[in-house]
């Protein structure tokens, strides 16, 4: 991997990891579908009440269906491959611009002292997560 690149990675790592944020890249659906589903039948069984029942059991389920398919973000930027590092690289780049640094450490307190740059950052890494790997987000800040 590039130098640049390798740093550019590393800042997403970092910032993802300062944020805390997590990704279900499967199974978000079927979790909602599990949900809906048993209000549904909660509704056909028991009317107003039953859906509210199916709902709340439906919720539950659906949570602890997909609850162990949520994972750290670094953990899945760093088994992206190459062709996928490089689409998250030149988005991140597009938001860095012409920024100039030696190392990824340098880069890391470039944008983490800079609350605006930190925010693009992120926003352009939520953006590519939501998009191109078409994951769903959890942020524990």
């Amino acid at each position: 991997m590039a130098p640049r690149m390798d740093d550019v990675m590393r800042l997403c790592c970092e910032i993802s990891s300062h944020d805390q944020i997590k990704v279900a890249v499967k199974n978000s659906t079927k979790g909602a579908m599990v949900a809906g589903g048993t209000a549904f039948v909660g509704g056909l069984l028991g009317g107003p009440p039953g859906i509210a029942v199916g709902g709340a059991v439906g919720g539950l389920l659906g949570s602890w269906m997909t609850s162990g398919s949520f994972r750290p973000l670094p953990q899945i930027l760093m088994e992206l491959p190459p062709s996928q590092q490089k689409q998250l690289y030149d988005n991140v780049m597009a938001v860095l611009g012409n920024l100039n640094w030696t190392d990824a450490a340098q880069l890391v307190a470039l944008v983490m002292g800079n609350s605006t740059l930190q925010q693009q950052v992120t926003a352009a890494l939520i953006n590519y997560v939501t998009k191109e790997l078409r994951a769903e987000v959890r942020y524990h800040e």
